[in-house]
Formats: C-alpha cells, sequence, structure tokens
C-alpha cells in the first residue's frame, strides 16, 4: 500500500505542478485510481499486490516521461482567456558555443525591445523560477528566462568544471548575440539578481555595446565581506534567540569563506537564518520544492534544478572569493538601475550603496525596496513595473 501511495504521486501531482494537458494526465489518473482501488479492495489476495504495485508503477514511469516530453511554457492571454494575438510564448534549447542550453521568450509583441533575465541567485538558480516576476512586463518587453548551463533544463549542459566566469561570460554573450540577430535588435537589457547580478555586471563591462542598460536586485558587490556580515547576523541572532544548539553549528563552521568539496552546506547554515530573520522560508525547506512552481519543468527538471544549486554552488563559488566590484568594475559604459531592499541581509545594502556611491556610469538609479530584496511583495511589484516602464524601457527608443 505504501509502494502504490508513492507511486502514485507523480500522477496525482501532474495536474497541479505540470504544463501536461488534461488529455494525457486524465487516463493516467484514472489508471492509477484504479489499481489503487483494486489494491485495496482486493488486498487479501496476494497475487493482487504484485499486479496492482506495477500498474501503478508503469503509470509512474508514462507520467514522468509526460511532465518531460509535455511541457511548455503556458500562453499569454487576454481577459477572455484566449492567447493574445502576435504574442509569443516558446520555449526552446539554444545551441550556445557547442551546448545545448534552454529559453522561454515570452512577449505581447515581438518587435518590443528584449530582456534577458539572467536566472536567480545560487550559482544554480536559473531563470525559469523567477519567470513570473516579468509577466507585468510582458505587454511591454520581450522577456527571455535562460536556464543556465547546470541547472534546471540546462542541467547537463556543460561539466561543472568548466563553470567560471569566462564560460558564463561566453554564453550569455552568445545567447545575446542570438537574440540581437533573431529580433532585429542592436541591443537589449539584461536583469540579474543575487549570482546573477554578478553576471550581469561581468557582461555590462566587458560588452557594453550589446547592452541598453543592466538591472539588478539583490546585488552582489563583494561575496566574502557581504557573507561574513551574514554570518555574524546569524549568529547574534540565534545567540538572542536562545537557540544554542545552531548557534553552536555556526561557530564550529566558523566565518566564511569556506573551502572544500561541499562548501555549499555551512553557507545554507547561515543563510537559513538570514531567511528566517526576513520571514521566508528556509532554503533547505524550498529548494526542493521549487521546481513544481515552475510549469516548464518537468519531474526530471525540477530534480536536476535541486542538483544544480548544490553542484554549481559547490563549482562557482568558491571563485568569487576575491570578488570586490567596487575595485574590480568602478566604471560601467551603459545605464544601471539598482533594486535595494532596504532590510535585505542576503545582499547587504550598505555594500551596494557604497558601490553605487562610487560607480561611474552613464545614468545610475538606487531605487529603495520595502523588505528584502525580493519583488514579492505588491508594492515592490508596482515600483519595479513603474520605473522599468517610466525610466528603463524608454532607454531604447
Amino acid at each position: 500500500m505504501i509502494a502504490a501511495v508513492v507511486l502514485f504521486l507523480p500522477v496525482l501531482l501532474l495536474p497541479l505542478t505540470t504544463s501536461v494537458p488534461m488529455w494525457a494526465w486524465l487516463p493516467l489518473l484514472l489508471l492509477g485510481l484504479f489499481a489503487l482501488l483494486w489494491l485495496i479492495l482486493r488486498r487479501r489476495r496476494r497475487a493482487v499486490r504484485p499486479m496492482a504495485v506495477g500498474v501503478m508503477a508503469l503509470a509512474a514511469i508514462v507520467a514522468v516521461l509526460a511532465s518531460q516530453t509535455l511541457a511548455i511554457t503556458p500562453p499569454i492571454t487576454g481577459s477572455d482567456g484566449e492567447p493574445v494575438p502576435g504574442s509569443v510564448a516558446e520555449m526552446e534549447a539554444v545551441e550556445l558555443n557547442g551546448s545545448e542550453q534552454w529559453i522561454t521568450i515570452r512577449g505581447h509583441d515581438a518587435s518590443n525591445p528584449v530582456l534577458l533575465n539572467l536566472g536567480m541567485g545560487g550559482p544554480g538558480g536559473g531563470g525559469f523560477f523567477n519567470s513570473t516576476e516579468f509577466r507585468p512586463l510582458e505587454e511591454h518587453f520581450t522577456v527571455v528566462n535562460w536556464d543556465e548551463p547546470g541547472t534546471g533544463k540546462s542541467y547537463g549542459a556543460v561539466p561543472f568544471d568548466d563553470l567560471d566566469r569566462e564560460r558564463f561570460v561566453a554564453d550569455a554573450t552568445a545567447l545575446t548575440n542570438h537574440l540581437r540577430e533573431r529580433f532585429g535588435q542592436d541591443k537589449i537589457y539584461i536583469y540579474g539578481v543575487s549570482w546573477s547580478s554578478i553576471l550581469g555586471i561581468w557582461l555590462a563591462q566587458e560588452h557594453p555595446e550589446l547592452f541598453h542598460a543592466f538591472i539588478s536586485s539583490g546585488q552582489m558587490v563583494n561575496t566574502t565581506e557581504n557573507d561574513r556580515m551574514g554570518y555574524q547576523l546569524a549568529l547574534d541572532h540565534l545567540e538572542e534567540q536562545g537557540d544554542t544548539g545552531r548557534a553552536e553549528t555556526l561557530r564550529n563552521n566558523g566565518p566564511p569563506p569556506y573551502y572544500g568539496d561541499a562548501v555549499v552546506w555551512p553557507y545554507v547554515d547561515f543563510l537559513d537564518v538570514l531567511n528566517e530573520m526576513m520571514g521566508v522560508p528556509r532554503y533547505t525547506l524550498v529548494v526542493p520544492l521549487l521546481g513544481l512552481l515552475v510549469p516548464e519543468y518537468g519531474y526530471v527538471d525540477t530534480i536536476n534544478h535541486t542538483r544544480g544549486l548544490i553542484n554549481s554552488f559547490n563549482a562557482v563559488y568558491p571563485q568569487l572569493e576575491d570578488l570586490d566590484f567596487v575595485d574590480q568594475a568602478p566604471e560601467l559604459e551603459v545605464p544601471v538601475f539598482f533594486f535595494v531592499g532596504r532590510h535585505d541581509v542576503n545582499a547587504m545594502p550598505t555594500l551596494v550603496e557604497e558601490y553605487y556611491d562610487e560607480l561611474s556610469a552613464p545614468e545610475k538609479r538606487l531605487i529603495w525596496l520595502e523588505g528584502g530584496h525580493g519583488l514579492g511583495s505588491a508594492d515592490n511589484k508596482d515600483v519595479f513595473v513603474d520605473v522599468m516602464l517610466d525610466e528603463v524601457r524608454p532607454l531604447s527608443q
């Protein structure tokens, strides 16, 4: 019975967590229910047990395959529920420097300026998860969301040992040029958050001629100093709360940076505390579930998203130990827009403000958000959309 219930979960979750259409999931759901009822009603007959579980296993295997092969990005619909005429909503693999990597392209009008979402934090977060943040902009931009190599649908694109600054910049540049050619535009916009805000600075620094502007939230400036500040905040918080066990774990880990083959775990120990301080779930709780919120992901992609976060972090984050944009990127030749959470304790606002004050750029704006760096609250989303439409989009005209 336990085996049957576990095997039934992939079938049951198809309509709830994937974009598999009803014609595919409904027969599997009925087959799974039949096998489950057959097992319950005939449980005294030993011969029934392996047959029922076998049917359930078959349904689970087909469900996994369906979740992968039938995944799509949802259409852009109007108030009547019908696709908007002339809109584009595509998910496709593109070849970037010899590797296959995945993007979604979404917008009401393909002639709008292109906005490339470089992805979430990590490294290894990918761009498919936070693509919903850009839904309000799809009427005014053609939004491209990129699953970077090593995560999600691009999990196996590049060996993890090959992931470094040169590879990320080269692949992002190749994608930028692909989009410029496809949509007939000389320049595009780029957006980054946390880890991908680092990549965004690198791109703007090396190829300013390709971009109208760089936009970020949760901007990273000096990762080692940022993490040491976060570690101390977390430790002080645990001691104030009387959580001696977790405080002792942090003291045993010591302050960052960390070294070895599994650096992600001591970082997560204090990052979980920082998330609690901002009132959001722990990484260890939410990360395995993130992929289930992405309609473009099948079940294998969901697993690879978690694996990608762990493996990419272990491979890339130690390379950022000496990062300091105040010294390394004091001047950018593109307009820059930083969205900064007043009470963010992941990307320290004091470091962002210091960098902003020192930064030389054709145009720069620091926009304060309430709470953390995320755009989850309605007020922060409104601020983000207003700035993007009133100040950022006109730069392409």
